[in-house]
């Protein structure tokens, strides 16, 4: 059985989607989205986030979302694939537009999936730029979930010219930081946050 949570149209500005867990964060930003990563459409490298990439800049695309038991198969209708690995921060998945603006829920378990990202028409929709209402559609995505372990970003089908731009300007991103690195610069960060309370209320005891 496939679960479909979005379906129709939706409005893009800056050519940006985004799938957010974490309820206190605005997502990732470009360079750490596809950090390490060798497809630039769907960026997975921060974990709880997706940054998904679409041709047109401003207006709107088709856009569906699908999540499924197992690994659907692959249309050949779709020109640009791209596959990540995704583990929900919460039970609190959506799919967000740029800047919050709208989102849905997505009904995503706690537990790692398999993210597959399809597009057709992004090279038409990259040139013309921005859409009116009054136009027709000009490039639409399918997002796809299934359940599956952690395994590295691929990609399995590149036609478009903006989807290779795209790929190219991925693999020159440095790789994102370890699991430990990131524990590191975490704990650097709460000490910074405890010493600077500290000296604030040194500060007022000294101004009583």
């Amino acid at each position: 059985m496939v679960y479909r949570p979005v379906e129709g149209e939706l409005h893009v500005h800056y050519g940006q989607i985004f799938v957010e867990s974490d309820p206190d964060s605005f997502g990732p930003d470009l360079a750490e989205a596809f950090a390490g990563q060798s497809g630039g459409l769907c960026g997975a490298a921060v974990p709880g986030a997706l940054w998904l990439t679409t041709g047109l800049h401003t207006g709107d695309v088709g856009f569906t979302v699908e999540v499924h038991g197992q690994a659907p198969p692959l249309e050949t209708a779709w020109e640009d694939v791209v596959e990540a690995s995704f583990r929900p921060g919460s039970a609190g998945s959506a799919l967000v537009l740029w800047a919050g603006e709208v989102s849905w829920e997505l009904g995503l378990e706690e537990t790692d999936y398999r993210v597959r990202y399809c597009a057709k028409g992004m090279d038409q929709a990259s040139q013309q730029e921005t859409r009116l209402d009054h136009e027709p559609q000009l490039d639409c995505y399918l997002l796809q979930f299934w359940p599956a372990p952690p395994a590295p970003d691929r990609v399995l089908r590149r036609t478009s010219a903006i989807a290779a731009y795209w790929h190219d300007h991925a693999r020159k991103q440095p790789p994102p930081p370890t699991p430990a690195e990131r524990a590191e610069a975490e704990r650097l960060a709460r000490l910074a946050q405890e010493q600077a309370e500290e000296e604030r209320g040194l500060a007022d005891g000294r101004g009583q």
